[in-house]
């Protein structure tokens, strides 16, 4: 019955504050590099930066929840879906 359990509930049984801390910081960190790449990969997409840390705050939101995604491609096509379908039929990325 144990391999039925999330891997989260047997882990948080030996996570410190300390794990908690460094977490966090690189979460930050991780975060500040993220921005300006998601702006600059809106640019060069041909969409305004809005939508790019607009698309970057979803993922960065569904990821909290669904961390094994199946790729992280896979994902970001779906957000794109979603979020600019005008970008997806300037582009060969639909089916």
């Amino acid at each position: 019955m144990e391999k039925l359990k999330p891997k989260l509930f047997s882990v948080m049984k030996t996570y410190t504050r300390e794990q908690f801390v460094k977490d966090v910081v690189a979460g930050i960190i991780v975060a500040i590099i993220a921005l300006p790449l998601s702006i600059a990969l809106a640019l060069a997409s041909g969409v305004t930066p809005e939508k790019g840390s607009t698309l970057r705050s979803q993922q960065a939101l569904s990821s909290l929840f669904w961390a094994e995604a199946a790729s992280r491609s896979q994902v970001r096509l779906q957000h794109l879906q979603r979020s600019s379908p005008e970008l997806l039929q300037k582009t060969a990325w639909t089916d």
